[in-house]
């Protein structure tokens, strides 16, 4: 989930920050170019961490401007979990075309009705008339498991995608997601983990009157 990259990088550390140490002064450079942002150009993910500065090159002052140029090598901690990946998360929101995750630091984890736990129906959410709810009906007789907010939700990763910036957008486009994240639930073990510690907790009881 979490890795380890190399990036080389030429900046600009502005006049305010050279009375810092160098590495103190290009640490806080880098964290504003990188820190908690999609590296979509190489897609290597979310950046969470900028872990060390490896090397450090140049230090040209250009004239009239005062700050320092310098090529730098430097490794950061990114987030980026690979297919087939299990992951929990929590529920964000959902609508007739499936589910949206998050994961605190990052959201745009979405679980669409392909790979919803089948047979499952959606429904307006009684508690909120702005949200549709997603139920799996399991069983004989069926009962109905219901998808929400009430603990963590577990799901496999399908696909990482990096979707070009769009040229134009509409008035009420919904922010854009340089890194999105398309999950599973329809597999044994995914979805609400509240489902499952009921299941075991069925299958011991009847382990133990057999």
């Amino acid at each position: 989930m979490f890795y380890l990259s190399e990036l080389e990088h030429t900046l600009r550390v502005p006049p305010h920050l050279l009375n810092l140490p160098l590495e103190d002064a290009i640490k806080l450079v880098l964290q504003d170019l990188f820190l908690d942002k999609v590296l979509a150009k190489w897609k290597l993910g979310l950046c969470v961490s900028i872990y060390d500065i490896k090397s450090v090159e140049g230090g040209l002052v250009l004239p009239g401007d005062g700050a320092a140029t310098y090529k730098v090598v430097f490794r950061v901690i990114v987030f980026r979990p690979f297919v087939g990946e299990v992951i929990s998360a929590k529920f964000k929101e959902s609508d007739a075309n499936g589910l949206r995750l998050t994961l605190g630091f990052f959201e745009d984890i979405y679980v669409l009705v392909p790979h919803m736990p089948k047979p499952n129906r959606c429904e307006p959410d009684p508690y909120n008339r702005k949200q549709m709810r997603w139920v799996w009906m399991y069983g004989e007789p069926e009962e109905d498991f219901i998808i929400d907010d009430s603990c963590q939700i577990k799901f496999r990763v399908e696909s990482i995608s990096y979707p070009s910036v769009p040229t134009e957008r509409s008035e009420d486009a919904k922010p854009f997601a340089p890194m999105v994240i398309t999950g599973n639930l329809n597999d044994d073990g995914l979805g609400p983990v509240s489902w499952w510690e009921s299941f075991d907790a069925i299958t011991q009881e009847e382990s133990t009157h057999s």
